[in-house]
């Protein structure tokens, strides 16, 4: 049965769970070997947290034989992106070389609710330094190494921020994982890892006991096997919290009803795919083909606004505050990356007139693009501009503008929910993505429509051969 356990669906193992013909502390254990044996291939894991998770597995397993069964995530392991603070001793490193014995004496919101919905925390995730804060180029820029894809034999980068959440699921070292997104930090890595994430609108999930990058862009968000387990995993980690006061008061449910999928509208926007690497414009084309069974497909315009320029001032503008402290410690300059060491400094430079423009501009965008979903369920594009670059040398960065990533800016400024999920491979074996964005707490249509997607092609079955057996 154990062999048979790697790259389920969570609400597969669930069921097995519930049945008691799996057991908590049998899975638990098998993936804390795979975490221990494997994570140090992809640079995936800072911290086995194997104390903690076999206690949570046992207590598990005593509830269930009890009849007090949680719900789907009751005895399933998960990784959390190291920024989310875990008491216990347990360091939350930040990625940061400075910071690699950084402990807090409580846990952040998102695991708290995890684990209060029965997920068992098994490790603690590697993630690029302060979640790329300083500007990094490169995807050596953490203490732990840069973050490796399960595909592309060892030489392809798992993306950033999330690195180690992506390879963790991609390479099945956990069901499902934690990541955070301020601009392609969810998304990124899920295409890079040929696995689906999800990042929900802004104030959906707290972000108590979470590293602050940027206060108005910054959202947690799981990485998983298939949509469905993005659904099943938020509606865990969503709900209002006192202790985070950005966080919404709606409650979310996860609506798993599939209803008529041939009442999707979906827009594109025009030449959204332009710029893009052959093969993750050849993948997006062909997906519109499957996308046609399911709904409607129209090119659409919008506006002519700044919308990459907005989103990055007000990137560069809070993260230059949220490490002035940092900064001001030199701590700066013992970080992994020649460049984060000095990046810094050039968000201070950014004008307060320019801050305060790029929030009214945003508000504008917000409306207008809130007004374009009056028509369409959802916006669909690449997941990200091209395939996981090699972990060696520098890569094309969106926020420093190196690339186009319309959608990502829109959609993070914003606040809106999205979700990426595999939709083929290049010539060279790497997986491509394909994203959909919705209305502001739509987060169960942009699933739905992943899922009809996803019931239409395999590509998320799709696993390294080495790491499936």
């Amino acid at each position: 049965m154990m062999e048979q356990v790697i790259y389920r669906p969570i609400r597969e193992l669930s069921e097995l769970i519930s049945n008691k013909e799996l057991s908590p502390v049998e899975l638990v254990n098998t993936f804390l070997d795979r975490l221990e044996k494997l994570g140090p291939r992809y640079n995936a894991v800072v911290s086995l947290t194997r104390d903690r998770a076999i206690k949570q597995a046992q207590k598990a397993e005593r509830e269930i034989l009890k009849g007090a069964y949680r719900g789907k995530l009751h005895g399933i392991p998960f990784g959390a992106k190291d920024l989310l603070a875990t008491s216990g001793n347990i360091p939350t490193t930040w990625g940061a070389e400075p910071l690699r014995n950084q402990v807090f004496n409580y846990d952040a919101t998102a695991i708290v609710n995890l684990e209060a919905a029965g997920a068992v925390l098994s490790a603690k995730l590697a993630m690029v330094e302060l979640a790329g804060g300083m500007g990094y180029r490169q995807p050596n820029a953490a203490f732990t190494g840069p973050g490796v894809s399960p595909w592309g034999n060892g030489m392809a980068w798992s993306g950033g921020s999330s690195s180690g959440s992506g390879s963790a699921v991609g390479a099945g070292l956990v069901p499902f994982a934690i990541g955070s997104e301020t601009w392609g930090s969810i998304l990124g890595p899920a295409n890079n890892c040929g696995v689906s994430g999800l990042r929900p609108t802004y104030g959906r999930v707290s972000r108590y006991g979470a590293m602050a990058l940027c206060w108005t862009l910054d959202k947690i968000g799981p990485l998983c096997v298939n949509a469905d387990d993005c659904g099943i995993v938020l509606e865990a980690m969503a709900g209002h919290d006192p202790s985070d006061p950005t966080t919404t008061s709606e409650k979310y449910q996860y609506d798993t009803q599939d209803g008529n999928p041939r009442k999707f509208r979906i827009g594109i926007i025009r030449d959204v795919a332009e710029g893009t690497d052959e093969a993750v414009r050849k993948n997006f084309l062909e997906s519109l083909k499957s996308l046609e069974e399911i709904g409607t497909i129209e090119e659409i315009n919008l506006p002519e606004l700044p919308y990459e320029a907005v989103t990055r001032t007000i990137l560069f503008a809070e993260a230059s505050s949220s490490f002035e402290d940092f900064i001001d410690s030199g701590k700066n300059m013992e970080l992994t990356a020649e460049e984060d060491r000095f990046g810094g400094y050039a968000g201070l430079t950014i004008l307060a007139k320019d801050y305060i423009r790029a929030l009214r501009i945003r508000g504008m965008i917000a409306k207008v693009i809130d007004q374009t979903f009056e028509d369409y369920d959802v916006l669909v594009g690449p997941s990200r501009p091209s395939v996981a670059p090699p972990i060696e040398g520098e890569f094309r960065s969106v926020i420093r503008a190196g690339a186009k990533d319309l959608m990502g800016a829109i959609g993070n400024g914003a606040g809106l929910p999205a979700i990426s999920v595999p939709n083929g491979f290049s010539a060279e074996g790497l997986p491509t993505g394909i994203q959909f964005m919705g209305r502001a707490y739509a987060e169960n249509t942009v699933i739905k429509i992943a899922r009809a997607y996803q019931s239409l092609t395999k590509w998320h079955e799709y696993h390294p051969e080495q790491l499936a057996q």
